[in-house]
């Protein structure tokens, strides 16, 4: 039998009330049931804890994925997507290895496109490891639970939990500190490189619509750039123009967006591309449509390096967006920029039997836990 290894991602807080319940179940949201159900009795679950940044166990599935509101085990979530689990190995938090000290075993350390780049496949789970990366990670959690060195950590980011606010007209929502220290300075302009690579994302994202059999289109404003050589122009499947089904304001919104899928005249899914640190512009354009129409029916994403994710998650949350019918988190993903393309590099020729709606498996919600 073929075994799979899937990330678990805990807090500090929620390890510890997996542990207190028996340490028997396992649970994922309701949001990623489809990714859910792909585990499979036998896999290995690797337990990472946040904030501290550490393997802390291995667990085996024992049961196929089951929704259970009913037992509660976690305080601030219900994690309803469950499974039957039982410990392989587990360290405390003291003996977790640091994934860092896994680096040079493990493929998700390679051929980075920064040297963070890394954390965004450990911001949302389950996520499906290599083989040969769970395998090793498997082997290091058995040595240490063998032979365990004891390590310091960070007692405040084990027990952390993302800072909210509770607003009683709009729910959960996050207040950005504006005057925080920016990478490089108070203005931005966009260089060659960051330029470069915003084109490089927009030609990947239209080549695999494309690739997927719907129409694509690049914004307007982009129509004649090209990628190491390739114009967008000549894409196959490429559309000169869209479906007027909406006023005129809302049809310039749309015309300005990076890069929309469409299967006949129904808009499937919306890009936006933020490479650079201020990542405004794509959310203020879907603020916008969302705001003109508030019945639309299109799935949002944001593309953006994977450290940006941070950045994202606490301005998508800011009031003006949450207060939005539907809100804005509710509805636009985050989408890091490893993902896209080591999906991309996975499935190959296999995309084209893909229905659109696989991308959401490879996007991060954005909506903060409301408990």
């Amino acid at each position: 039998m073929t075994r799979n290894y899937w990330l678990d991602l805990f807090t500090g807080k929620t390890w510890e009330e997996f542990l207190k319940h028996g340490g028997t179940v396992s649970g994922f949201r309701h949001r990623l049931r489809r990714m859910a159900s792909k585990i499979k009795v036998g896999d290995y679950l690797i337990c990472h804890v946040t904030g501290i940044s550490r393997i802390i166990g291995i667990l085996e599935v024992k049961s196929e994925c089951y929704e259970d509101y009913s037992k509660k085990i976690w305080e601030d979530a219900d994690f309803p997507m469950r499974f039957d689990v039982e410990i392989v190995y587990q360290l405390t938090p003291g003996t977790a290895i640091p994934i860092q000290e896994l680096k040079d075993k493990l493929s998700i350390f390679q051929n980075l496109s920064s040297p963070n780049a890394w954390t965004g496949f450990f911001r949302q789970s389950p996520a499906k490891f290599k083989e040969q990366d769970g395998i090793e990670i498997v082997e290091a959690v058995k040595a240490a639970t063998e032979n365990p060195v004891t390590r310091n950590y960070d007692k405040a980011k084990y027990n952390r939990t993302p800072k909210k606010y509770e607003s009683k007209k709009i729910g959960v929502v996050t207040v950005p500190d504006d005057k925080e220290k920016e990478e490089n300075s108070t203005i931005y302009e966009e260089t060659q490189t960051s330029e470069t690579t915003h084109t490089e994302i927009q030609w990947l994202l239209l080549k695999l619509g494309s690739d997927l059999g719907l129409d694509v289109w690049v914004a307007r404003n982009d129509r004649n750039k090209s990628y190491n050589g390739n114009d967008f122009n000549k894409i196959k499947n490429i559309r000169s123009e869209l479906p007027r089904q909406f006023d005129e304001a809302t049809n310039k919104t749309i015309e300005l967006i990076d890069v929309l899928w469409l299967q006949g005249d129904a808009i499937v899914a919306a890009f936006e591309v933020e490479h650079t640190t201020l990542i405004y512009s794509g959310l203020l354009r879907m603020s916008d449509l969302i705001s003109m129409q508030p019945n639309i029916k299109i799935n949002l994403y944001l593309v953006a390096p994977d450290e940006k994710y941070e950045k994202v998650f606490s301005e998508i949350n800011r009031p003006t967006f949450k207060k939005l019918k539907p809100p804005l988190p509710k509805i636009c993903q985050f989408i890091p920029y490893s993902k896209l393309k080591s999906e991309i590099a996975t499935l190959q020729d296999r995309i084209k039997y893909l229905k659109p709606e696989f991308i959401s498996d490879i996007a991060i919600s954005c909506e903060p836990d409301e408990a």
